[in-house]
């Protein structure tokens, strides 16, 4: 391989970029459930309209991967490093497309009272932040064991989604004019529960990183 030194930053430069994503996604989560917990429609609209910032990034990671591998033709854990930031780029790109989605709720429901103080839905929202950091923490280091824990924490994130799930159909079949927002809460809650999934997704490219293996962390 071509100056391995060279390659060796290039790489590292390429880690610290998935990292930077991984920061900037956790926190539109955070600001995204904090706007729908406090009706906060101005900073709704600042995670919308962020959203181009994150896709921007995404997409100068997807350049540096093609670039790196066109260029330096890596091979073994290079390559699947190269590979896995590319993966673990588009997973992160697509919780904070949910993180809009969350946002675009709380503009939906605007200023009306909710239902009921949120309590499960910012949980999820914490899970899904401990996820996102401990897995761009585990490809940085690549600590496919660390990235195996992360992903055990999904099933939290299930468990809290399934408890919002009935709660919410209780509201709806108690008190029929909270049909419209609990649908919205669900979907919040569906999006948090596919950004678990997203995390999980990620664990396994650490895990492919150290072992170039595939597997379902699930089983």
């Amino acid at each position: 391989m071509a100056n391995r030194h060279m390659f060796d930053k290039s790489l590292e430069e390429l880690t610290e970029k998935v990292f930077e994503l991984g920061k900037k996604v956790n926190s539109r989560v955070d600001a995204a459930v904090k706007s729908l917990a406090g009706q906060d429609l101005e900073l709704a609209d600042q995670v919308v309209t962020g959203d181009l910032e994150i896709n921007e990034l995404q997409a100068d990671i997807e350049e540096t991967c093609m670039l790196l591998i066109a260029q330096q033709q890596p091979f073994a854990k290079d390559l699947r490093k190269i590979v896995a930031a590319f993966k673990i780029s588009i997973n992160l790109e697509r919780i904070g497309d949910l993180s809009v989605d969350v946002a675009k709720h709380t503009l939906r429901t605007g200023s009306q009272e909710l239902l009921k103080p949120l309590v499960d839905l910012p949980r999820m929202a914490d899970l899904v932040q401990q996820m996102v950091i401990k897995g761009i923490e585990a490809y940085k280091v690549e600590d496919a064991e660390a990235a195996k824990a992360m992903a055990l924490m999904d099933d939290e994130v299930d468990h809290l989604y399934a408890q919002v799930f009935r709660e919410l159909i209780v509201f709806m079949m108690e008190a029929p004019q909270t049909i419209n927002q609990a649908t919205y809460l669900i979907f919040v809650g569906r999006f948090l529960e596919r950004m678990g999934d997203y995390c999980t997704n990620i664990a396994e490219e650490v895990v492919y990183v150290e072992t170039g293996k595939r597997s379902d962390l699930n089983q």
